[in-house]
């Protein structure tokens, strides 16, 4: 069994010292042999990895995504393959089509074609605990970015950790075999299809975790990472909300007008110790 500390910080805005941030917080709580597991999303949104997609100009593929795709095949049928509550369902059948037409431009762009054609977090990208109309964008060093961490702490803080960056973006199990819709570097979890993994994945019921993203400091097999990063993803919660529907919400703005401000009055829980 392990044990699981979810600590708590300030937001953290772009260009801020993260690496000081994270030793202060879990000075006097961290163990040599622990797991030092981050968010994805907070790291992206610190180092500056993130996309103002009010300037996004949709093109036609964007605007039939956002229209006839997402209303109507997401709204009536893949909705119902992929077994969504009926919430969920009604916000896909009035999905916004300027909004949602920049929003899947930006997708495009960065995620492909398989990867806008998801329902939302198209190939791990964002919106949820951002302000306005800002999204994170998956890290493509996330290694390198473990390691710079683990490093620090080690020089700062004298403990031997490991690192670990995880995503709340789902990877699908089938018995030994672990497929996520986003890109993974942990060994053993495969990364393909976007839509079409993810709609096999909730279609056949398969168990679903969290991501780990990278990992720094070990060799850990594909399902040790998976437990450690879904153990993190229980403790940490979701900030400010699970979605920008829900943190919207939360806040009772429009979807486009929750504020730095408002996101600092939450509690963030950015960071996770895991202890084996």
């Amino acid at each position: 069994m392990a044990k699981v500390l979810a600590v708590s910080t300030g937001f953290w805005r772009p260009r801020q010292d993260y690496l000081q941030s994270i030793a202060r917080a879990i000075e006097g709580k961290l163990h040599n042999g622990d797991f030092i597991v981050v968010s994805e999303k907070a790291l992206s949104t610190v180092l500056n990895n993130i996309v103002d997609e009010s300037l996004a100009k949709p093109s036609l593929s964007a605007k039939i995504i956002a229209g006839p795709w997402m209303r109507m095949a997401w709204g009536y049928c893949l909705a119902l393959l992929c077994h969504f509550d009926w919430k969920l369902t009604q916000v896909l059948r009035e999905y916004p089509y300027e909004m949602g037409s920049r929003h899947k431009q930006v997708a495009l762009e960065h995620a492909g074609l398989l990867g806008a054609l998801m329902f939302g977090s198209e190939g791990g990208i964002d919106g949820s605990n951002l302000p306005y109309s800002y999204v994170s964008l998956p890290l493509r060093n996330g290694k390198e970015i473990a390691e710079s961490i683990r490093e620090y702490v080690m020089s700062v803080l004298g403990k031997k950790a490991f690192v670990m960056i995880s995503d709340t973006d789902k990877t699908y199990s089938l018995g030994s075999f672990h497929f996520a819709p986003r890109p993974s570097s942990i060994k053993g979890i495969h990364s393909f299809g976007d839509v079409v993994s993810y709609v096999i994945g909730r279609f056949l019921n398969l168990r679903k975790r969290a991501t780990p993203v990278a990992v720094a400091g070990c060799q850990i097999s594909a399902e040790q990472a998976l437990k450690i990063a879904e153990a993190a993803n229980h403790a940490r919660g979701h900030g400010a909300g699970k979605t920008v529907w829900a943190m919207a919400q939360r806040f009772d703005v429009d979807l486009d007008c929750v504020s730095w401000e408002m996101l600092e009055t939450v509690k963030h829980k950015p960071i996770v110790i895991v202890r084996l």
